[in-house]
Formats: structure tokens, C-alpha cells, sequence
């Protein structure tokens, strides 16, 4: 009789999980907790053969701390409460080495209700607790790698600028004052240094406003698209009256999103369009369409230089420029400042493009806000 509720048992048990049957440990316990079967799986996770094991109490296999502290005898005791008990923790094998634990027990009892013994079933999941390890310290580093961002947003917008500006008034002013009354050689130092500080100022500026992405919990509530771009069309007005570029758009719809990051974004993809032009007239067109994602995909499209398909993912990494010299006066950030909000708002970029022909940037963002 016995040995019928043995196999009686442990046949219920292996149903649980008879799939993969060697990725477990699966073992059989009397109402004490004493081990009356084992199967090749608790052999290669544990390291015991089963004559080796038999007859021993199951608390063999917990460190000794939780030994003294009565954790066998608790989950046991929750098992005949519950029916089931489901823990994860650490766990000793022969050789003493620790694993980490997926652990399920289950009372089994007879059709009278009386308490049978227990089916025990270990699964090692080491390896998954080490890449949640791995994913919180990565967690950790990238909060203090933000935390660090910060601190020098904290300190380029006081103690960089402040010794710049100085540096950029009075390189302005000597250009002021004796550009022509030097020779040929000083007037053109004089243009590069104002050029340099003039740039540097640029750039500070530009990398505050990449450090200050996610820096604040966007309210996400329905903004109108079509403001933020004819916002961001009001911002640029001198740059695009100085080139006469035209620029028109389709209606766009009302999205979940502060409205501030999405003139951002319309900001400086039309400003790329309007750096990087050519000698025609710019043309740059904004539109909209529904995505197949609950998502709405926008375009801004120009007929400007082009980018060669190669550069399509560089062009998103802090300053990365493709283009140097002559008109182009870019930092290398408005792209980045695109990519991470956009991100941020739980989106995607991304471009098209054909070198002297024209690019569109388009950008994917969800209606309903960030999923």
C-alpha cells in the first residue's frame, strides 16, 4: 500500500511538469519532509544520487541560516495550508555551492482529506537572477550616469557660460573695434576666435537642452500638433525669412504629450532643414498619418542636401555632424535632442533620405501617450 501512494504520488507530481522533465528536481516527501523519491533532474541540479538522499530530511538543501530560522518547516506547513507553496531562493548542493531557487511544494492528500506527503519541485534559476543583478547595477549606474548629466547641466549653465560670455563679449569687440585697422592675419584670428566662442556658446546651450530631456515627468494630456509646429515655425521666423523657405503642412492631430517637447522636436528637425539647404528656394512639408500601432507617424520632409544612406543611425548621436564648414552652423545635438524625447515619449525616429535630392525625417509617437 505504501508503495502504491508512493507512485500514486509521484506520478501527480511529474504531470505538473513532465515537460522537460531533466530541467527539474522533483522529489517525493513523507509527511515529515523526508525524502522518498528522486529523479534525474534533482541529480543534475543538486549533485546527490538518490541513494544518497533517501530517507534524509528535504532541509538538506537550505543554507544553514534558514535551517535555524525554520524556513523547511514553514513552507511545509504553508503547503498543507494552502494546498501549494511557491517561494524563490537560495539553495546548497552537495558541494556546498549556492543556486538560486524557483521552489514549488504541494500537499497531497488521500480522498478522506488526510495529508498524504508532499511533491516537491526545484527549478535552477541562477542564471536568471544574475542578469536581474546585471539589470539592476546597469539600473544603478545609468541613474548615476543621469545624476552626473545634471550636475553638469548645474554647472555649464553657471560656471562655463558666465567665463565664456566674457570671453565671446571681448572677442566681439576687438572684431568691433580694429578689424581693418590690423593687417590680414589679425583681422582673420579675430574672426575665428568669434567664430570659436560663438560656437561654444551655441553648444553649451544645445547640450543644456539634451540634459534637460526627462529631467520632468511630461503631463500627458491631448495637445494639438498643429499648434506646437506653428509654435516651432514662430521660433525659427528669422532663419526662415533670411533663406525664403516655404514651408507648408497637412492638419495634424491631437496627440498625448507635453507640448513643449513636441516644439522641440518640430524645432529642430525644421532648423536641420534649414541649415542644411541647398542654393534652391528650402521647400519643407510637415504631415501626419494614422500608424498601424495606435500611433500617429509625422514627416518633415525638405529638398535639402541629402544624406547618404550609410550616415542614416550616426546622425542621431551626439555630435555627429555630416556636414562642416560654409553655412552649416550645426552642434551635432539637435538630432540627439529628437531622438531622446521622441523616446522618451514612447516613440521611434527615424529617416529617408537621397543625397541632393532631399530627406524626411519621420518620427512615430502614440496617441494615448507612453505605453
Amino acid at each position: 500500500m505504501q508503495q502504491q501512494a508512493e507512485k500514486r504520488l509521484l506520478e501527480q507530481s511529474y504531470r505538473l511538469f513532465i515537460a522537460n522533465e531533466k530541467d527539474y528536481a522533483i522529489l517525493m516527501l513523507d509527511t515529515d519532509g523526508r525524502i522518498i523519491s528522486w529523479n534525474e533532474g534533482a541529480t543534475q541540479i543538486k549533485g546527490y544520487r538518490e541513494h544518497e538522499v533517501l530517507g534524509r530530511h528535504f532541509s538538506l538543501f537550505y543554507p544553514a541560516e534558514d535551517v535555524r530560522n525554520g524556513k523547511p518547516a514553514f513552507e511545509l506547513a504553508e503547503a498543507v495550508r494552502t494546498g501549494r507553496f511557491e517561494v524563490e531562493g537560495w539553495r546548497v548542493r552537495k558541494d556546498g555551492s549556492l543556486f538560486f531557487a524557483s521552489l514549488i511544494i504541494t500537499a497531497f492528500r488521500d480522498e478522506d482529506g488526510n495529508l498524504q506527503g508532499f511533491g516537491k519541485i526545484t527549478r535552477d534559476i541562477s542564471a536568471r537572477k544574475k542578469a536581474e543583478e546585471h539589470l539592476a547595477e546597469t539600473l544603478a549606474e545609468l541613474r548615476r550616469s543621469n545624476e552626473e548629466l545634471e550636475q553638469f547641466a548645474a554647472i555649464a549653465s553657471h560656471d562655463l557660460q558666465e567665463p565664456l560670455r566674457m570671453v565671446a563679449s571681448y572677442t566681439q569687440l576687438l572684431a568691433r573695434r580694429y578689424t581693418g585697422r590690423l593687417d590680414q592675419d589679425a583681422d582673420e584670428f579675430i574672426a575665428y576666435a568669434v567664430a570659436g566662442s560663438t560656437r561654444l556658446q551655441k553648444m553649451i546651450e544645445d547640450l543644456l537642452t539634451y540634459a534637460r530631456v526627462g529631467r520632468r515627468s511630461p503631463a500627458q494630456r491631448k495637445a494639438s500638433s498643429d499648434r506646437a509646429l506653428q509654435e516651432a515655425i514662430g521660433n525659427l521666423s528669422v532663419g526662415i525669412e533670411e533663406c525664403g523657405a516655404m514651408i507648408t503642412s497637412d492638419a495634424l492631430p491631437a496627440i498625448a504629450v507635453e507640448p513643449g517637447e513636441l516644439v522641440t522636436v518640430f524645432q529642430n528637425l525644421i532648423g536641420n532643414a534649414l541649415k542644411y539647404r541647398r542654393t534652391e528656394t528650402p521647400r519643407i512639408h510637415i504631415s501626419a498619418k494614422q500608424g498601424q500601432s495606435n500611433d500617429w507617424i509625422f514627416t518633415v520632409q525638405d529638398n535639402g542636401v541629402g544624406i547618404e544612406a550609410e550616415y542614416f543611425q550616426k546622425i542621431f548621436v551626439l555630435f555627429q555632424r555630416l556636414h562642416g564648414g560654409g553655412g552649416s552652423e550645426g552642434t551635432g545635438i539637435g538630432l540627439a535632442v529628437c531622438k531622446k524625447t521622441v523616446e522618451r515619449l514612447g516613440g521611434r525616429i527615424w529617416v529617408e533620405s537621397q543625397p541632393g535630392v532631399g530627406s524626411t525625417f519621420s518620427f512615430a509617437l502614440p496617441e494615448e501617450g507612453r505605453r
